[in-house]
């Protein structure tokens, strides 16, 4: 598969706003992951494609899924509607509240 210059532009922006979210630096990034400064920059900016091998070792020193590096789609977050469904009335109201006072932030 032939990524274009778009998918590798957001694919990077994933990279390095969980990077950040994580505060990490793209120095300590590079070192977690026993590669150069100059590849992880190139992969925030989307200038290069990731090997298998160190998407492997992006997704562990990121804790997130290769899938969610690759599509912005987080595993966890396909369960929810499920999982809201089998909450009680009271508990529901409660996960509704948590997420507006969220988005509200």
């Amino acid at each position: 598969m032939i990524l274009d210059k778009t998918t590798l532009h957001e694919i990077g922006l994933r990279i390095a706003q969980r990077r950040k979210e994580l505060s990490l630096t793209q120095e300590k990034l590079a070192e977690m992951m026993d590669v150069s400064i100059q590849m992880i920059s190139n992969l925030e900016r989307g200038n290069k494609a990731i090997k298998i091998d160190n998407l492997i070792k992006l997704s562990s020193s990121l804790q997130v899924s290769t899938d969610y590096i690759l599509t912005g789609k987080r595993p966890e977050m396909v369960n929810l509607p499920e999982k809201m469904c089998k909450l009680s009335e009271r508990d529901y109201k409660i996960v509704d509240a948590l997420v507006d006072a969220l988005i509200e932030e």
